[in-house]
């Protein structure tokens, strides 16, 4: 089972104690999942459809025990192999009034644009639409990959109402379409962490907090492993450049020739080419530091320059 569909399970199960914040579920629910008949007779039906079982059973229950309106569940089997399970919701208004309260219609009996703004008067009425719209077009990314959370509708005066509910919690959310459809989301891991609280997903966002951290701690470990494995192809590239300077000096003027602080650094270098700067230093005699040590091999350094820039002019000479 997914994350997204963990979490979704979670909120279904979730207990609403009051009516304001369950008419703002369901009516979310319904504007995201929701199609509306009338029929000849003038007789209406809201038909709601989700692949969660869960959900389903929310949305059923939500109608019975807010609006007190007759509902049924047809469940739609999918007859392809790996394919959910669809669940249509009936629900029967009695007339124009259950349509306004669910915010589908506005007072003179219109279709409603965007968020009806009785249903989201009170903060905790605003975070039950969220969450009803989560439930009914959202999904979340598994934390192990990207973290992505967004919201898909046809509408986009309910995508931007919806953006700017988000917004209202100081949620960066943002509106892109894709196709025919407008998406409200998000890509910050703190303003996922801080909606799956707003909505009461308490499980899912432990799960996602601690993946979260085991993330963090893996690139921060990635981090220093990369940075040390620099540092390390550094001084191995420094080491064999060193020793290449003293076995140049030594085939031509010869170490012996070499200042003794010099040459005493030059034959340790070569005995022990895997050494670091501050290992050298500690093992002459007297002991000297890893800038000490890094002044000699630069004063090496040039002097194989110079030879093998005399070198260079010879062989100019010689062609010429």
């Amino acid at each position: 089972m997914s994350f997204s569909t963990t979490t979704k399970e979670e909120l279904a199960r979730l207990e609403i104690t009051k009516d304001c914040c369950k008419l703002a579920e369901l009516a979310a629910l319904v504007r995201m999942d929701g199609t509306l008949q009338i029929s000849a007779n003038q007789q209406y039906s809201l038909n709601v459809i989700t692949e969660n079982a869960s959900v389903a059973r929310k949305i059923y229950n939500l109608a019975k025990d807010q609006l007190g309106l007759p509902a049924s569940i047809v469940v739609r089997r999918k007859l392809r192999l790996r394919k959910n399970n669809s669940y249509l919701v009936k629900i029967y208004p009695q007339g124009i009034s259950d349509l306004q309260k669910l915010g589908l219609l506005n007072q003179e009996g219109e279709i409603e644009a965007g968020i009806n703004k009785k249903l989201i008067k009170k903060r905790c009425d605003q975070k039950a639409y969220l969450r009803g719209a989560f439930l009914g077009g959202g999904s979340i990314s598994n934390p192990e990959g990207n973290y992505h959370l967004e919201i898909i509708t046809n509408d986009e005066t309910l995508a931007g109402d919806i953006c700017r509910l988000f917004h209202k919690f100081e949620l960066k959310a943002k509106v892109s379409t894709r196709k025919n459809f407008h998406v409200v989301y998000l890509k910050e891991s703190e303003h996922i962490f801080e909606f799956l609280a707003l909505i009461g997903a308490h499980q899912a966002l432990f799960e996602f907090e601690n993946i979260r951290i085991l993330k963090e701690m893996r690139n921060q470990v990635n981090r220093i492993v990369n940075c040390e494995t620099a540092n390390l192809n550094k001084t191995v590239d420094a080491a064999v450049r060193q020793v290449e300077n003293i076995r140049l000096i030594d085939e031509t003027i010869g170490l012996k020739n070499l200042p003794e602080n010099l040459r005493e650094i030059a034959y340790l270098r070569l005995e022990h080419p895997d050494y670091s700067l501050k290992e050298l230093g500690e093992n002459l005699n007297p002991k000297v530091g890893k800038s000490g040590v890094n002044h000699r091999l630069r004063k090496i350094e040039e002097i194989a320059e110079k030879i093998l820039a005399e070198k260079n002019k010879s062989r100019l000479n010689s062609h010429g």
